[in-house]
This record gives structure tokens, sequence and C-alpha cells, in this order.
């Protein structure tokens, strides 16, 4: 680990970037069809090391991706959630993707409250997207939990183009009127 990068810890939960020991967990993620289903789908283990590989070189290369959920009772990796703004990418976001494990926990809305204040204070962003697959109705919740409104539908980058995919959002304004 690098001590150089961001780590942010809430009540029951440690944002950090990707380590080597997350691996394990996040092929689990990515072989698991329910929970891949609105994120692009299944990745066989070879695709999946290669998608880990490239979040830990976002945070080398930008210092911005998304950060492994570490639940802090169990030491477990449960996901991956966080700023994320890749090439092409619509907006500013901060997604989350759980570990089927941990949902209805409340994980994504804790985990994701965190890395908004982060984007907001510490980035320097002036809004917030999420993008979400408008059958997504759980995702849809964290949103709105959030303090998200649904700004309507986005043109994702390859290889995701034509996929059906909305935005929710606010700005940093809103966000911090209602943290008050």
């Amino acid at each position: 680990m690098h001590s150089d990068l961001p780590q942010l810890e809430t009540a029951r939960l440690r944002l950090r970037p990707p380590a080597l020991a997350d691996f394990e967990r996040w092929a689990e993620l990515a072989a698991d069809a329910e929970a891949t289903r609105f994120i692009g789908g299944l990745q066989p283990r070879a695709v999946a090391w290669r998608s880990f590989a490239a979040m830990v070189g976002m945070w080398r290369l930008t210092g911005i991706a998304m950060f492994s959920v570490i639940e802090k009772d169990s030491g477990r990796w449960v996901g991956r959630l966080g700023p994320w703004r890749p090439e092409g990418w619509p907006g500013t976001e901060v997604g989350w993707s759980l570990h089927r494990d941990a949902w209805g926990k409340g994980y994504a809305t804790e985990g994701a409250s965190a890395a908004i204040d982060y984007a907001f204070d510490v980035l320097g962003w002036t809004e917030v997207i999420h993008c979400i697959d408008p059958r997504n109705r759980a995702s849809q919740q964290v949103a709105r939990r959030l303090g998200s409104r649904l700004r309507g539908p986005v043109e994702l980058p390859p290889p995701f183009v034509g996929e059906a995919c909305e935005a929710w959002g606010q700005g940093r304004d809103e966000w911090r009127a209602r943290r008050r």
C-alpha cells in the first residue's frame, strides 16, 4: 500500500485503494451474474484481473479511482466504490458495486457518502453523477438516499455504447446544504 494514496473511514467501513489481497473477492464479484447484471455483465477471471489492474493503475496515473471497501469488523473486502472518471465518461461519477454478501446493509450509501465528501472537499469536483441502468432499482434507491436526482439518459463510451444508462446526480452546493 502506498502511503501517499488516500484512505477514508466511516462508522463501519474502511475505504482504501485496492491491494493485491483484494483480488479473490473482486473476482468473485465479477463472476456473479446477479451482482454484475447492471455493470457490464460477467467477467471471466482473466478479464476481472485486467479490470482490477486497471483500477490500481488509475490510482497511480490519475489519483482518482474507486476504493476497495473493507468491512471494519471482519477485515473482509465487500466491494468497490468511489470517484470514477475514465476516458470518455459522461461526468464526474461516484459509483458503487458490492459483493452480493454485502447487499442490504447500507454499505453503498455509507461508503458513497464518504466518497462524495472526498470528491467535493478534496478533489474539488463541483458535481457528482451516478451512472445507473434504468432497471437497477436498488442503485436508484441508493442515489435517492444520497440526495441525487434523475438527470436523464447518458451515453457511455466503448465498450458500453448503446447500453441503457441514466445519470443521477447533484451539485456540491446541494450536497453541502443537505449535510448541514
